[in-house]
């Protein structure tokens, strides 16, 4: 059997940072690129990125020109949503705005097939992983929700205990506002460290796979001496922007 192995989701299960970059220009040329760059995964942003269905397969595509794991956030927690991103082949899904333990089961249920779940039997463009990958997907999968409210956090241990999740993803900037100040403030606010705290007992007492979403590689990189291990080392419109910004302010400084 021919399994094309989530190498990601296995650094992460070791107990290793699996760092990503996500991609929001809807540009299935910098997918392929940055898929080359060493990054462990690349996660199309169907929530907030440019991406239509027919550009998400194409980067989809892109993604495994290189060795680096397609993941795709989906816009929302939605079985049809969910189960088409996965027919296109992509090997870990991040679901936003997961609530309680109710919404983080819908979650797993649509991603995988019976009997660990409910996802139909059938798949597009994932056929060029071979004809063993219905034997194999279920475990290769990584599934994080996103906890990016602070009813979310008090929940977070009954969200993750969901059999099915892998792990969590935050999303801080959305925590932020729910904790009642602007994402700028979050960095000097003692709640959002607190909260940030809390999602990370919970990933510790379930033993799920703590997750952040970070701007820079620095971020990333202090987030995980922090304990968090799937992040991302931000975006490909922020690392051009803030390539070619720098780049102004030395040609005309």
């Amino acid at each position: 059997m021919a399994v094309r192995v989530n190498t990601a989701k296995e650094k992460l299960l070791r107990g290793e940072p699996a760092y990503g970059y996500s991609l929001g220009a809807g540009s299935p040329i910098v997918a392929e690129a940055l898929s080359h760059s060493g990054i462990d995964w690349i996660m199309i942003d169907n929530q907030h990125g440019s991406w239509g269905p027919d550009s998400t397969i194409l980067a989809l595509m892109a993604v495994a020109s290189g060795p680096a794991v397609p993941m795709v956030r989906v816009a929302r927690n939605d079985y049809t949503l969910i189960g088409r991103l996965l027919d296109e082949g992509a090997l870990g899904i991040v679901v936003p705005m997961v609530e309680n333990a109710a919404d983080a089961r819908r979650v797993a249920d649509a991603c995988r097939f019976p009997p660990a779940g409910s996802r139909s039997w059938g798949w597009g463009r994932a056929r060029a992983y071979g004809p063993d990958y219905g034997a194999w997907i279920n475990d290769q999968l990584f599934v994080a929700v996103q906890i990016e409210s602070a009813g979310a956090v008090d929940r977070a241990e009954e969200i993750l205990g969901v059999d099915g999740i892998d792990g969590c993803w935050v999303g801080p900037a959305d925590l932020a506002f729910t904790l009642g100040f602007h994402p700028s403030e979050q960095a000097r606010r003692p709640e959002h460290q607190r909260a940030l705290e809390r999602v990370l007992a919970a990933c510790q007492a379930t033993g799920k796979v703590p997750g952040i979403a970070c701007q820079s590689p620095a971020e990333a990189k202090r987030r995980v001496e922090q304990g968090f291990r799937f992040v991302t080392a931000g975006g490909d419109l922020g690392l051009m922007l803030g390539a070619a910004t720098e780049g102004v302010r030395l040609m005309k400084g």
